[in-house]
C-alpha cells in the first residue's frame, strides 16, 4: 500500500524555450531529472507549494507563476523509505536563464539532488535519462508550438522508467 501525497513542481522556460531541471538520487527509481518542487504541505494550494518549493530549491524569487498547469500526473515511488503515490500538478513559468542563487548545499544534499542545467528543447527531445514525466519533451514542444495548455493535460498515472 502506497501512501498519497500531493506534489508540484514548476516548469521553468527560458527565452529560447529551454527548461531547468535538477537531476535526482532516488534508491528505488535511480537516477532521473526533474524540475524544481516538491510536497504541498497542509494549508497551501499546489501554486503556492510550487512558489515556495522553487524559491527553496534555486533561491529564484522572482519567477512569476500566472496559475497555468502544464500537467497533472501520477507515479510510485518512495521517499524517505515510506513508498507512496504523488500526485503533481506542474506549473508552467518563464524566466531569464541562470544559475542557482544562494547557498543551497544542504538542501540539494537533503533532497539528493546531485546536479542542474538547463536543457534545449532539441537536447530534452534527444536525451535517453529519465525523465519525470517521461512525456515531458512532447508536453513542452506542444507549448512552443500551441502556446500553454487552456486545460492542463491529464497523463493519469505513469510508470517510472
Amino acid at each position: 500500500m502506497r501512501t498519497p501525497r500531493q506534489a508540484a513542481r514548476v516548469a521553468v522556460l527560458d527565452p529560447d524555450g529551454a527548461v531547468f531541471m535538477f537531476r535526482y538520487d532516488n534508491d528505488e527509481v535511480g537516477v532521473h531529472w526533474a524540475m524544481p518542487g516538491g510536497g504541498v504541505e497542509p494549508g497551501e494550494t499546489p501554486e503556492q507549494a510550487a512558489r515556495r518549493e522553487l524559491r527553496e530549491e534555486t533561491g529564484w524569487d522572482d519567477v512569476v507563476l500566472d496559475g497555468t498547469v502544464l500537467c497533472l500526473w501520477e507515479h510510485d515511488f518512495t521517499r524517505a523509505g515510506v513508498p507512496v503515490r504523488q500526485s503533481e500538478h506542474i506549473f508552467l513559468a518563464h524566466g531569464p536563464r541562470r544559475d542557482l542563487t544562494g547557498d543551497l548545499a544542504a538542501a540539494h544534499a537533503e533532497d539528493r539532488i546531485l546536479r542542474w542545467r538547463w536543457w534545449s528543447p532539441e537536447e530534452l527531445a534527444g536525451d535517453t535519462e529519465p525523465l519525470w514525466p517521461p512525456q515531458l519533451p512532447e508536453l513542452l514542444a506542444r507549448v512552443r508550438r500551441d502556446g500553454p495548455p487552456a486545460e492542463p493535460v491529464d497523463l493519469g498515472f505513469v510508470e517510472n522508467r
